[in-house]
């Protein structure tokens, strides 16, 4: 469609928006759209600047990773992303960038690469 034709041309495409599945989380639609477009990564906005062992908006702290594969993830339990939204993203081979909404001007950092986030996948 005009999406693919737009990111073909060079262009960028933001998807937002649920699923409007029952099952299906938003991680899981988004993962499954950013392989259906070929994106070459998702770049997932949370609370937190990356992944941690453990969560930090619960006062626990833990270690941040500034890069972390598919499976180490889903070993881990890390609750950045749902399983079966982790698990695809590993079969297509999908990197995902996670970093925080809260920091002004975090997303055009991110894209330029020096933003503080988690790589994870893009082995």
């Amino acid at each position: 469609g005009a999406a693919l034709a737009w990111l073909e041309g060079g262009g960028v495409a933001v998807f937002v928006g649920g699923t409007g599945h029952p099952y299906f989380s938003t991680d899981t639609a988004a993962v499954l759209r950013a392989a259906e477009m070929g994106c070459d990564a998702l770049l997932k906005a949370t609370k937190v600047d990356g992944v941690y062992a453990a969560d930090p908006q619960g006062g626990f702290g833990g270690e941040r990773y500034e890069r972390l594969g598919y499976d180490e993830a889903l070993e881990r339990r890390l609750g950045f992303m749902d399983a079966a939204a982790l698990a695809l993203a590993r079969d297509v081979g999908l990197p995902i960038l996670v970093f925080s909404f809260g920091e002004a001007g975090s997303l055009a950092k991110v894209l330029r690469g020096n933003g503080r986030y988690t790589l994870v996948g893009g082995e």
